[in-house]
């Protein structure tokens, strides 16, 4: 369905932690507060969240890898790593051409889904390393792919909010992957177009207000004012509802309790993953209330987007420049105007 990715993205915010103290030591390479990394000797050692990890110079680069989660995918393809995955779950939600094709011709297997991992057929294929969100109720799955002696690699780049430190992530790949160097380049790269385009929206004469996602069911799961939405609109400088808010996920509002707040909006973003105007209306009628619906503009992320796979949510994990290049030609057309939107798409 192909509201469930969307609703998996905001309930992930929903639940993303408080970032942990950083940690002081020059040696550490540091993708965020939440992870970070150290190579010594050849050896590599890695801090995610609560787990570490130290591999031996024997140990890696990889050359057999296991995807257990479709965003992954895009820090393998940026850095074009794509022939060293060996096994990918839900391949429905894969958009990379390159992957898609290299499952067709059988050099990428299937090892399950979300709901149930082919553990046997994952073991047999003996990789170096599986990558993975890590969710409580795989444990045991977790324990017994370990115990067969498979290295089992947790990262939450889904629970970054600057848009910047989820990018960063590309390093750890290119560590892992013995590619340093591109994924180095590839970050300097993004790091170099975001911050110029920062300082284009700065040119902007308006700072139009905004808001954000989108309600399934009854409950609207408005972004805290220090996620990565809400961070991306800043940058582009234009004014979220809830800007002066410090959390770092969604908030759970009813439907009066935004349309209060929406007076004035002159834009709604990341408004699911709909066809049309027409659609969201019978979706929920209530959207029909608001001022922004029938005078101002929508837009989904839904620019790149084929059955189940968005690759907002793939190639976009790396891509930060080109998400803020689209809210600034949203919110400042005048500032871009030959560029055509990536991810982004407006409702009619």
């Amino acid at each position: 369905m192909k509201q469930r990715i969307l609703f998996l993205f905001t309930v992930f915010s929903l639940i993303a932690c408080k970032r942990e103290p950083k940690i002081s030591s020059s040696d550490w390479t540091s993708i965020s507060s939440r992870t970070q990394f150290k190579e010594h000797d050849g050896a590599l050692e890695l801090k995610s969240g609560n787990f570490t990890y130290n591999f031996n110079k024997s140990q890696t680069p990889f050359k057999k890898i296991i995807l257990l989660n479709a965003s992954m995918a895009g820090y393998i393809s940026a850095l074009g790593a794509e022939n060293l995955i060996i096994g990918v779950s839900s391949p429905e939600y894969i958009y990379s051409e390159k992957i898609l094709n290299l499952l067709k011709e059988g050099k990428i297997q299937n090892v399950g889904s979300e709901q149930k991992y082919d553990v046997e057929k994952i073991i047999s294929m003996k990789p170096d390393a599986i990558f993975t969100n890590h969710i409580a109720s795989f444990d045991n799955t977790y324990e017994l792919l370990k115990s067969n002696g498979i290295q089992v690699i947790f990262l939450d780049e889904y629970m970054e909010q600057q848009p910047l430190e989820k990018t960063a992530y590309i390093k750890l790949f290119g560590e892992f992957l013995g590619k340093e160097k591109e994924a180095e380049a590839k970050y300097q790269e993004v790091e170099k177009n975001y911050n110029e385009l920062k300082q284009l929206a700065l040119k902007a004469k308006e700072k139009p207000v905004v808001l954000a996602n989108e309600m399934y069911g009854n409950v609207w799961y408005l972004p805290g004012g220090n996620t990565s939405v809400a961070h991306y609109i800043a940058d582009a400088n234009a004014s979220y509802i809830l800007k002066d808010n410090k959390d770092e996920k969604a908030l759970t509002m009813s439907f009066e309790e935004v349309y209060a707040k929406t007076d004035g909006v002159q834009y709604w973003v990341n408004a699911g993953s709909h066809a049309s105007k027409k659609e969201m209306l019978k979706m929920n009628a209530f959207y029909g209330k608001l001022d922004v619906f029938n005078k101002g503009k929508v837009y989904t992320i839904a620019g790149k987007e084929k059955q189940k796979a968005n690759d907002f949510f793939e190639s976009g994990v790396v891509r930060a420049d080109l998400i803020l290049k689209d809210c600034i030609k949203i919110f400042h057309p005048e500032l871009l105007p030959d560029y055509q939107l990536t991810y982004m798409k407006e409702l009619h």
